[in-house]
This record gives C-alpha cells, sequence and structure tokens, in this order.
C-alpha cells in the first residue's frame, strides 16, 4: 500500500495491535518498522529537492524534526487506554485526507494564500501529528503547501517524502531510546515492508491508478470503521 498509494500504516498497526501489542507501543513499533522504506524513498527523490514556494527548504526541515520531537513525546506520555479511544479518530482523519485532502487543497487554493511564516507554524503541527501518528500526513502537507501559490504536484513529491522522514526520524530515535519498540514483531514487520515495498512497485507499474486508490480507500475506511466498533464495544458494559 505504501508504494501504491500511501497508508500501509492502515494495515500495519492493526496488526500489531491483534498480536497483542499494546497501542502506544504498537504505535511506535510500527513507525520504527516503516522507517528504512521511507528513509530509502527520500534517498531515491534527493535530486528532486528544492524550496516550496518562497519557502526554503532548510527552515521547513528544522521546523518538521522538532514537531516529531514532540509527537513523539506526546505518544509516550499518553496512556494507552486514552490511545487506544483516540486511535478511530487519527484513523478516521487520515482516511478523510486519502479520499480529499488533495481536492481540499486545490479549492483552498483557488480561494486564498498563505504567507510562509503561517506555513512553518502549520509544518510544526503537521510534524507534531507525524510523530503522533502520521497516517496520511504527507498528503496534508501538500494540501498546504499548494496554498503557496500554482505548483505540479509531482514536484512537491521530493520535499514531501524528506519531511515525513525528518518527522519520523525524532520519533524512531526516541521510541528506541524510551524503549518503546517490540523488537521482535519490528523486525518481522520491517523485512516484510521491504519485500512488499518491491512488489508493490512493480505491480505500481501495471495497476491502474484508479484501481489502486479505490482498492485503498476501500480498507482504510473498513479498518476505521471496525476500530470505531471495536471502541464502541469495549466500551459496553
Amino acid at each position: 500500500m505504501n508504494a501504491l498509494a500511501g497508508a500501509g500504516s492502515f494495515v500495519t498497526l492493526p496488526a500489531l495491535i491483534a498480536v497483542g501489542v499494546p497501542p502506544v507501543q504498537a504505535n511506535a513499533s510500527n513507525t520504527v518498522a516503516l522507517f528504512p522504506a521511507t528513509a530509502a524513498s527520500a534517498w531515491a527523490y534527493r535530486d528532486g529537492l528544492g524550496p516550496i514556494g518562497a519557502v526554503k527548504l532548510r527552515p521547513l526541515l528544522l521546523t518538521t524534526l522538532a514537531g516529531g520531537a514532540v509527537g513523539a513525546l506526546l505518544l509516550l506520555w499518553t496512556p494507552s487506554k486514552t490511545f487506544e479511544f483516540v486511535i478511530p479518530w487519527l484513523l478516521l482523519i487520515a482516511t478523510l485526507t486519502l479520499g480529499f485532502g488533495r481536492q481540499l487543497g486545490e479549492v483552498l487554493r483557488r480561494r486564498w494564500r498563505i504567507r510562509p511564516s503561517a506555513v512553518l507554524l502549520v509544518q510544526w503541527v503537521l510534524g507534531i501529528y507525524g510523530g503522533y501518528f502520521g497516517g496520511a500526513v504527507g498528503i496534508m502537507m501538500m494540501a498546504v503547501w499548494s496554498l503557496l501559490g500554482d505548483r505540479d504536484f509531482r514536484s512537491l513529491n521530493a520535499p514531501r517524502t524528506l519531511l515525513v522522514t525528518a518527522g519520523n526520524t525524532m520519533a524512531v530515535v526516541i521510541f528506541i531510546a524510551a524503549g518503546a519498540v517490540r523488537w521482535r514483531e519490528t523486525l518481522i514487520m520491517l523485512a516484510a515492508a521491504v519485500i512488499g515495498g518491491y512488489c508493490g512497485a512493480l505491480v505500481g507499474r501495471r495497476a491502474p491508478s484508479r484501481v489502486i486508490r479505490a482498492g485503498t480507500l476501500i480498507i482504510a475506511g473498513g479498518i476505521t470503521v471496525a476500530f470505531f466498533a471495536r471502541a464502541y464495544l469495549k466500551g459496553v458494559p
């Protein structure tokens, strides 16, 4: 899913929870397991890096690093029961972003423009979200950047990948230092993610983009509904 359309965490996070990993540790382990794949993508996109409108890449990078650290610490300070309650809502936000984020960005771009300073502030908030959970954060970044002016979305892939990786880097370091990673499950998932990423790239060359997008949204929506149902059933006396 990550190689084709993103949103791989919709599968990997529930998988970790399903095998008995507590929610906070599952989210931390999930971030670490998927990190090598995102880092590899950032390296592959390195030739396309550059400023985003009037905003230079370095301030955006530093802002995202700071936000990622804050988000990771917030996750570690969140009680498991609280995070378990929050997960369905985070999944819902990510699902809606997957489905409508790009269209929303285009609508807002036709009506508003924002200053570079405002972009840095929003980028810091998105960095926090990325370190805390991160579902569809790359699409959120691109929607915000589109408000700076007209720019081809494809040209935003390189900075998007780098900044998502930056936020995850801080989270990975903090999660490992805090001992929040379940290494057995993480290493198995890491190896599987590398294989899945390679196979996904091969499939992506042939599969129609509409089919990929529809399948991703169906899976994301189904898992979101399942987590809401799970939370409701746990809340029933």
